[in-house]
């Protein structure tokens, strides 16, 4: 399911860093060698590609690429040549600090990677930031959010295929219960979704359709609009209804923490049409984000792109290629379609 297209015949790392030096020696940069080289290794060899780097100049290739690359280019590059771990480490990072209730970084590395990656990058954190993960969650979200976002982050799923049918069904009806009462952060809402396998939450998420009529996304989905509605109508139903507005709903956060449960949901149960729906808003805006756009294609490259790009084209009527070509330019656009496995490499 990756687009990442690594040539047959690789060169030895020491070829391929003694190819990058040559991009970056004269006048200008040679971007397309760049690309040929780096968008075509996987992990592991971009890995070695650094060491070798690093033993033969006496520098971390990294710190070649940011002097040498510019703009957008720069970001995708230096992002892709990132080990997995430290990419996602950096991200979050930059999720945590910077935090917002929109941000979903944080939700998409929690739940689309597998319990050791996540694990992983909880390491890879330590090693460059001196503190936990958890720790800046903790410290820099807040309310329903840090409920939520700390328990996520800090999860260890089980990765087996086993379901237990009983435990699906009672807690579908617990699920229920709770979104019937509005106690969308409960703790037993948060426990089943931060610790239950994700064989077992699809389980039980196709209970509750089954049990109750409706995915539960759908029902979050419904309750969503229901408080952007009435925290933008108010007035207007003030006056319909003769009633008196309610300061929790005017001022009610829970319209962002719901479309936060909405993503682990739909992270946790089909990931792709999450993603494609991520790069499909990144590049139908009046301008594009090429921040959501990099950060979605250099993560899912070597993961899923692949099938994402399916789910773009079945429900766009466009190759994801077209749209790239459309809303991005020059070596940017280059680094994008070849990790797309659309360059001609």
């Amino acid at each position: 399911m990756a687009t990442l297209r690594v040539p047959p015949a690789v060169p030895s790392p020491q070829e391929d860093c003694e190819q990058l030096h040559k991009a970056f020696e004269g006048w200008g940069t040679n971007e397309k060698l760049i690309i040929s080289v780096l968008a075509h290794r996987n992990a592991a060899q971009r890995k070695a590609i650094r060491e070798a780097y690093q033993a033969t100049y006496g520098k971390d290739l990294l710190e070649s690429l940011l002097h040498e690359t510019h703009g957008d280019f720069e970001k995708i590059v230096l992002l892709w040549t990132l080990e997995p771990s430290e990419r996602d480490a950096l991200l979050a990072n930059e999720a945590a600090t910077k935090w917002h209730p929109t941000n979903r970084v944080l939700i998409e590395i929690a739940c689309a990677r597998s319990s050791q990656d996540l694990f992983t990058v909880r390491c890879a954190y330590h090693k460059q930031y001196k503190r936990s993960l958890e720790e800046d969650v903790a410290a820099h979200t807040k309310a329903d959010f840090r409920k939520l976002l700390l328990p996520l982050v800090s999860a260890y799923r089980y990765e087996g295929e086993e379901v237990n049918m009983h435990l699906a069904k009672s807690e579908a009806k617990l699920l229920h219960d709770k979104i019937s009462e509005k106690a969308y952060s409960d703790e037993e809402v948060i426990r089943v979704l931060t610790t239950r396998s994700k064989p077992q939450l699809i389980a039980t998420f196709n209970q509750y359709n089954n049990e109750f009529g409706n995915p539960i996304n759908k029902v979050l989905k419904i309750i969503y609009f229901f408080f952007f509605f009435l925290s933008t109508h108010s007035l207007i139903l003030s006056l319909a209804l003769n009633i008196s507005s309610s300061q929790d709903l005017k001022s009610d956060p829970k319209d962002d923490y719901l479309a936060a449960l909405r993503a682990v949901v739909r992270l946790i149960c089909c990931p792709e049409k999450y993603f494609e729906k991520v790069i499909r808003l990144s590049l139908n805006k009046l301008g594009t984000d090429e921040t959501a756009l990099t950060r979605i294609v250099a993560t899912r490259a070597e993961v899923d792109l692949k099938l994402i790009k399916e789910v773009y084209q079945s429900r766009n009527s466009v190759p994801l290629e077209n749209a790239v070509k459309h809303d991005t330019h020059r070596h940017y656009e280059d680094m994008l379609l070849a990790l797309l496995g659309s360059d001609q490499n």
